[in-house]
């Protein structure tokens, strides 16, 4: 008797460490800075969601190609079209995540990285979710145009209650300017987060049949 009442205990345990596993709560809801991986020439990185070759949802900035000295410049490894903003082609910029649903990362090409350049991750009402500086992508955060560490894919992790949460990005530059391509918006969950769920959900059924199995014998 007093082994069985040992492994039910440890049986318990781990099931409810599953479950929390598998069910982020509201607590451990956070936008985190993922992976910065240095550019590549050409761009090497995942296929995009919005290259801004065809319409993207962004409004504010400009959708531009090339370079214009003093005001901005192609991010090393982009081709074609990518979005700007800055003081002489218009900040904020916003793009509109809001028909997209659940969110587990964001990856993009941000180009020539400043210290003035800034990133927010916006709820509903425009609440700030997350905000981050080129600063907190590489120090220093001088812009050089041709640093692959100054022009890297980013990538940013959402987990909790902020994966449903996020509507919009507001990208923000106090100077010339804040450049970007590539977007990649990741509605399905990295393969360990499907793991832990897919533990706890399978936790779960085997502990509600045990229950099931016991029950029956009880009555016998």
């Amino acid at each position: 008797m007093e082994m069985m009442t040992m492994r039910t205990f440890m049986y318990k345990l781990m099931l409810a460490s599953a479950a929390a596993l598998a069910i982020p709560s509201v607590a451990s809801a956070a936008i985190t800075l993922g992976p910065v991986t240095p550019g590549t020439t050409p761009y090497s990185g995942p296929a995009p969601t919005y290259d801004f070759e065809s319409s993207a949802p962004v409004s504010g900035g400009a959708v531009t190609t090339g370079s214009l000295d003093g005001i901005r410049a192609q991010p090393f490894g982009s081709t074609g079209n990518y979005w700007t903003v800055g003081p002489s082609d218009g900040s904020p910029g916003i793009m509109d995540l809001s028909s997209i649903g659940d969110i587990f990362n964001i990856s993009f090409l941000w180009g020539s990285v400043d210290a003035y350049n800034t990133i927010e991750f916006l709820g509903a009402g425009g609440a700030v979710l997350a905000s981050f500086t080129g600063s907190d992508i590489f120090n220093p955060a001088n812009g050089s145009q041709t640093d692959p560490n100054l022009n890297p894919l980013v990538r940013f992790d959402l987990t909790g209650s902020d994966v449903s949460a996020l509507t919009q990005l507001r990208l923000s530059s106090t100077s010339n300017a804040f450049e970007t391509d590539n977007f990649t918006i990741n509605a399905v969950p990295e393969p360990a987060t499907w793991a832990l769920m897919m533990l706890g959900f399978g936790a779960i059924g085997f502990g509600m049949r045990r229950r099931r199995s016991v029950g029956k014998l009880q009555f016998a």
